[in-house]
């Protein structure tokens, strides 16, 4: 016989929707500011050229190949990328800085989020080896936090939360705030590189598929959104 919890749909839908308290996002790691004059300057423009095309192929690279690749000491590019955390997070920060940038001039909330997936998505194709290689330092440092071996500072992504929450912001005024919070989460499943991983390497899509399935999800989304706000309770 099935336990009376199990029936329990004020739980079930306070759970869903997030009334109850939650943990609150990862605070996404930052890269370090850049010197932009000088030796430092262009020894810095140069060790960060040789990771942009050494992540090219998607590989998650070391601060000892940059150097060799720049042609400069490890010591050397150690002073500038301490840890592969910092590295990586100054790769991304080149790939995707007009990304965390974009701002939509549209006040409609679904035609913001229409024009910042339409917009920005061909910038994740270009440098889809690159967020790739962020992605599997994730998931080594995931794995490495649990096992007490992680001998760096953690790599944090999550910087779409913010950059979703400012597209999205017209439509917080149609919802609670709750369910404004779960269209994000949903959100943040397509927006990333996680589309181009799941479509492409299981169902062998093509870069426009991916573009065309995420645009046409995050659609869906909106509207079950906007249909739960208006019966003020989700669908089952």
């Amino acid at each position: 016989m099935s336990h009376p919890r199990d029936y329990d749909t004020g739980s079930f839908r306070q759970r869903l929707l997030g009334d109850m308290p939650v943990r609150p996002p990862f605070r996404a790691t930052l890269a370090q500011p850049a010197p932009e004059k000088g030796v430092r300057g262009r020894t810095y423009r140069r060790l960060l050229a040789s990771a942009m095309k050494l992540a090219n192929d998607g590989r998650l690279v070391t601060v000892a190949e940059v150097a060799a690749a720049s042609g400069v000491s490890r010591a050397t590019a150690y002073r500038y990328f301490a840890s592969r955390t910092q590295l990586i997070s100054a790769i991304i920060d080149q790939s995707l800085g007009p990304v965390r940038r974009f701002e939509s001039a549209a006040t409609n909330g679904r035609e913001r989020l229409q024009e910042l997936f339409t917009k920005t998505f061909p910038r994740f194709r270009e440098f889809e080896p690159h967020m790739r290689a962020a992605l599997q330092l994730s998931l080594e440092h995931w794995a490495l936090e649990r096992s007490g071996l992680i001998d760096e500072e953690p790599f944090r992504r999550g910087h779409r939360v913010a950059i979703l929450e400012r597209a999205a912001a017209p439509l917080k005024s149609q919802m609670k705030e709750a369910e404004f919070r779960r269209l994000l989460c949903a959100l943040s499943l397509v927006y990333g590189i996680e589309s181009y991983v799941v479509l492409k390497d299981i169902w062998g899509s093509s870069n426009r598929e991916v573009e065309s399935i995420a645009r046409w999800m995050a659609d869906a989304l909106i509207d079950a959104a906007l249909r739960a706000g208006t019966t003020g309770s989700p669908r089952p």
